[in-house]
């Protein structure tokens, strides 16, 4: 029992890291242009 004294805190702190990484990556514009580098690996230059 005294584990998820240890656990339930880590949980929530590795929750808000994984949010906050994704909310760094939509506000740098990660996913605004998902098309363009799948067409850059087809385009032979």
């Amino acid at each position: 029992m005294d584990i998820l004294y240890l656990l339930i805190p880590l949980s929530v702190i590795l929750v808000f890291l994984i949010l906050g990484g994704l909310w760094w990556a939509v506000h740098r514009g990660q996913f605004e242009d998902l098309d363009a580098q799948g067409h850059r690996v087809l385009k032979d230059d």
